[in-house]
C-alpha cells in the first residue's frame, strides 16, 4: 500500500513543479501548515523567494515519507460535526478542542446520511470549513498555553507556533489510505476518546484500547464516502505538508483550507494588477 500511496504523491510533485504560479501562492499562504499573512513594503501581499520555492519543490517527493512515517492498520471510525452523544461517543461534536463554535463556524450539521449528501457535502448548505476533516487523540493546547511536552513532541511546533492561544496541530493535513485510494483531510479535533496520546500520534506506540475496538482515527463523512469506508474500518494514515496535497475535492471548500485561501489571494492580486493597469 505504501508504494501505491507514494506513487500518487510523487505524481502530484510533478504537477506542483509544473504549476509555478499556484505553487508560489501555496508557499506564500502557508508556513509548515499554518497560514501566513505577510506584506511587503509596497503593500503587495505574499512576496515569495522563487529560489526557495524551487528548492522545496525538488525536495518534496523524497522528504515526505522519511519525515512523517505511515501509521499502519489503524482502526478508523466515523464522526461528524453536530453529532450527538451516544454509547460510543460520550462528547457532543458541536464544539471541538480548538473551536468552541465548531458547528456554527462550519455552517451547520454535517449530516452523515448518504441520502442527504452530494459531492461529499451536505445538500442543505455549503460548508464554510473543509468537509474533509479528521481527529487524532492528541491536543497540544492546555487550559493556558500548550501542554509541557508539545514543543518537544510536535515535529513542526517551533515553526508553526503563533502564540500561547493558538494550536499548532489544528488544520494540519493528513493522508489517509484504504486499498488503492488516498484521501486528504485536515486535523480539526482531538479523539477518539483520548487527547493526550502523543506517543501514538507522533511516536511508535499503537492506539490504546477503547470502546471502539481500539480506534486511533476519526474521519468525517466526506472521508468515509471518498474511501468507501464502513462505520468502523481499518486505514493507514500519515501527516503531509500542504505542498504534498494533490488536487481533489478536499481542496474545494473551507475558510480554513490553504488552497481556498491561495485561490482567493490569487484573485485579489489579479484584481489589484488590473486596477493598476487601468490607472
Amino acid at each position: 500500500m505504501e508504494k501505491r500511496c507514494s506513487l500518487g504523491l510523487f505524481s502530484f510533485a510533478i504537477f506542483f513543479a509544473l504549476d509555478p504560479a499556484f505553487a508560489a501562492q501555496i508557499e506564500a499562504v502557508t508556513e509548515n501548515g499554518k497560514p501566513s499573512f505577510r506584506k511587503s513594503s509596497g503593500d503587495r501581499l505574499f512576496r515569495v523567494d522563487s529560489t526557495a520555492v524551487a528548492a522545496r519543490q525538488r525536495s518534496a517527493p523524497s522528504g515526505l515519507t522519511r519525515l512523517y512515517p505511515w501509521k499502519r492498520s489503524i482502526v478508523t471510525t466515523v464522526f461528524w460535526i453536530g453529532e450527538r452523544p451516544n454509547g460510543n461517543n460520550p462528547v457532543p461534536n458541536r464544539t471541538s478542542c480548538w473551536d468552541k463554535q465548531w458547528a456554527k463556524n462550519y455552517g451547520g450539521f454535517d449530516d452523515p446520511n448518504r441520502a442527504h449528501r452530494s459531492n461529499y457535502i451536505p445538500v442543505k448548505f455549503t460548508p464554510r470549513q473543509n468537509p474533509f476533516y479528521c481527529a487524532l487523540p492528541y491536543n497540544d493546547k492546555a487550559c493556558s498555553g500548550h501542554r509541557p511536552e508539545a514543543p518537544r513532541v510536535v515535529p513542526w511546533f517551533k515553526v508553526a507556533y503563533q502564540g500561547p492561544a493558538v494550536s499548532t496541530c489544528k488544520d494540519r493535513w493528513v493522508a489517509i489510505c484504504k486499498g488503492n485510494r488516498t484521501v486528504y483531510a485536515q486535523w480539526e479535533d482531538a479523539g477518539p476518546f483520548r487527547t493526550d496520546h502523543w506517543q501514538y500520534v507522533f511516536g511508535n506506540e499503537r492506539p490504546k484500547r477503547n470502546l471502539n475496538k481500539g480506534a486511533g482515527l476519526d474521519v468525517s463523512p466526506a472521508v468515509r464516502d471518498y474511501l468507501g469506508l464502513k462505520e468502523t474500518d481499518v486505514t493507514d494514515w500519515q501527516f503531509v505538508e500542504v505542498r504534498d496535497v494533490p488536487p481533489g475535492p478536499w481542496r474545494s471548500y473551507g475558510e480554513n483550507n490553504h488552497f481556498v485561501i491561495a485561490r482567493r489571494q490569487l484573485a485579489q492580486n489579479a484584481q489589484r494588477s488590473g486596477d493598476k493597469r487601468k490607472n
